[in-house]
């Protein structure tokens, strides 16, 4: 694998000295984000973890390397071009043998940072059961990738175009621990809260370390998913989501649309239909989970 991986400098300096690293991913630069917010969101998500004294790395694929820390030049790339592949644990032999640009998945960016080393990894929100998928089948690689790849993933919860009871359910089974921080409840991604309930509860970064740490100490594989609710300042109301949602699948199925564009068809559905509110929800929930992962890794 060396010969495909490359961490940045500085990336891998700081993974050898034992300071603070947190992994970011770059789907969300190519297929999540609109343009020009993309980019300047992905830059502006580095830059408030090297404000907390943290230092960023942007996993991505490019000339037959998986680049642990982008700079700014090759995420503008990411950004920019039109061809970059989506790539997920199943595409990573593809992408790098081909030489294809690519842009990490939440599975993607968990499997090249545990591969450089780092052990906290910051984005918006998991994939997990998309609803119809006792008919479709489509459940998120990242479900998977969580039960085999021992990083901490701050998210606010999982995407909320999904079906969250089954996602919930799938990831026990999987015997992946989610930490819910400071709620009792799933967070639903544009929402602070689900009506489902969390057994697990933490309330400080160094409970969720000091859960990772025993982890850890038993070998255990999985992963350790935090749900980190968006600020109720920036929330849409779960009932007001749920009516984008049921209007934006109507028009997902007399589309058409299937398999890895399901996901970046109903965002944008819902950014439409929520006037843009949709977009500065996801923008502020993804700084709130950098700033959240900064304050673990810097205690690990």
């Amino acid at each position: 694998m060396k010969n495909y991986l490359n961490v940045r400098e500085d990336v891998a300096e700081a993974i050898r000295e034992g300071r603070p690293v947190i992994a970011l991913e770059s789907t969300i630069i190519a297929h999540g984000l609109p343009r020009p917010q993309n980019v300047e969101v992905a830059l502006q998500a580095e830059e408030e973890a090297l404000k907390l004294g943290v230092v960023p790395a942007t996993v991505g694929i490019l000339g037959g390397e998986v680049v642990v820390g982008l700079s700014p030049e090759q995420i503008k790339v990411l950004g920019n071009e039109d061809d970059v592949l989506k790539v997920s644990r199943r595409d990573f032999a593809y992408a790098l043998a081909t030489k294809r640009k690519g842009a990490t998945t939440v599975c993607g960016t968990m499997l090249g940072a545990h591969l450089a080393g780092i052990e906290v990894f910051a984005t918006g929100g998991i994939g997990g059961v998309h609803r119809g998928a006792a008919e479709s089948f489509d459940i998120s690689a990242d479900l998977l990738e969580l039960s085999r790849t021992p990083l901490i993933v701050v998210s606010a919860g999982a995407k909320a175009i999904l079906d969250l009871p089954k996602t919930l359910e799938f990831l026990e089974t999987l015997g992946v621990p989610v930490l819910g921080y400071g709620t009792s409840l799933f967070p639903a991604f544009y929402s602070a809260e689900s009506e489902l309930p969390l057994d697990l509860v933490v309330n400080s970064p160094e409970e969720i370390a000091a859960v990772y740490r025993v982890q850890q100490s038993f070998g255990f594989e999985q992963g350790l998913l935090v749900a980190n609710p968006v600020p109720k300042r920036y929330e849409i109301p779960r009932e007001t989501m749920e009516r984008y949602l049921q209007t934006a699948l109507k028009e997902l199925d007399r589309a058409g649309v299937t398999g890895k564009e399901v996901t970046p068809f109903l965002l944008a559905k819902v950014l439409g239909l929520s006037g843009g509110k949709s977009l500065k929800t996801n923008i502020e929930l993804l700084f709130n989970n950098v700033r959240l992962a900064c304050e673990i890794a810097g205690i690990l």
